[in-house]
């Protein structure tokens, strides 16, 4: 069975980017399984995984627009370190944080700390990034009614 819209895949897959350098893996870990056609996955892997089957290993490269996007300047901010509380201990550079937007919640990772302020980023740090992605497909199956309703 090939991968199509509304079949669940289970995939394999390292992530590197330009330099070679391993960004992400789930090799030693469960695969990712998703269903596909729904865009839970980027837009260049999803299109690359469509009509493979189990056993496939290939690799492809992403750039930005499929990928994460464009990098958002207006995602990075610096901030009063007052805005965490007034018991919040200083982040260190590299923590993640949930920043309330006017548009929801946000998941944002501390830049920089210089005196009473703290630099945060909204971006995915893939953004505005090509990366390479090693995949093997694993599985593929039909999905059923209740995960083509409510998804994985």
């Amino acid at each position: 069975m090939e991968i199509a819209d509304r079949r669940v895949a289970t995939v394999h897959f390292t992530l590197t980017d330009e330099q070679g350098q391993q960004i992400i893996t789930t090799r030693g870990h469960d695969p990712l399984v998703y269903l596909h056609g729904t865009g839970k996955i980027v837009p260049g892997l999803e299109e690359a995984l469509t009509g493979k089957q189990p056993g496939d290993r290939f690799k492809v490269t992403v750039p930005p627009e499929l990928g994460f996007g464009p990098r958002h300047d207006a995602l990075v901010q610096t901030l009063p370190l007052s805005m965490l509380g007034e018991n919040a201990s200083v982040p260190q550079v590299g923590k993640k944080l949930l920043a309330q937007t006017a548009s929801g919640p946000l998941n944002v990772v501390v830049t920089a700390v210089a005196g009473d302020q703290i630099t945060v980023d909204g971006n995915n740090p893939l953004a505005g990034r090509t990366f390479h992605a090693e995949l093997e497909v694993v599985d593929v199956r039909v999905a059923t009614p209740q995960e083509i309703q409510f998804g994985l």
